[in-house]
């Protein structure tokens, strides 16, 4: 039940919102085991005059960026997961942006299951309300 925020400098373009968006849910079911039934993805255009990187415009260095935000519950991955994420995903953005400037940030937050969740439910609840459907043994 992942959300993703992606930032991107490039212009806005539906072809590749749908491409990353794609790309980006792919890879968080492979890498940290998040179901796509209820990834979601959203995804914003930065005009790259508007986006600095070592005091100076991506626009003026001739290449792109992106920030991408995601959010899991706390305890559900391990390191080791997460770092094979975030290498996944640069170099994912790398190739759908057409190379990305080495100041692109991946940032994941662990937030606790109890103040995180979808449909109006806590991802806590979720997961009692699993365990007590499960017959004891």
């Amino acid at each position: 039940m992942p959300i993703i925020t992606v930032a991107l400098t490039a212009p806005p373009d539906a072809a590749l919102s749908a491409r990353i968006a794609g790309e980006m849910t792919a890879l968080t079911q492979e890498h940290l085991r998040k179901d796509p039934a209820v990834t979601a993805v959203a995804i914003h255009y930065v005009d790259p005059a508007h986006w600095f990187a070592g005091g100076r415009s991506l626009a003026d260095q001739g290449t792109h960026t992106f920030w991408l935000d995601i959010k899991v519950v706390d305890g559900t991955n391990t390191k080791p997961e997460l770092a094979a994420y975030m290498d996944a995903v640069y170099a994912a953005m790398g190739r759908l942006a057409g190379g990305v400037h080495h100041e692109s940030y991946v940032l994941i937050h662990e937030v606790p299951a109890a103040a995180y969740g979808f449909g109006g439910l806590t991802q806590e609840h979720r997961f009692i309300a699993g365990r007590l459907a499960v017959p004891a043994r």
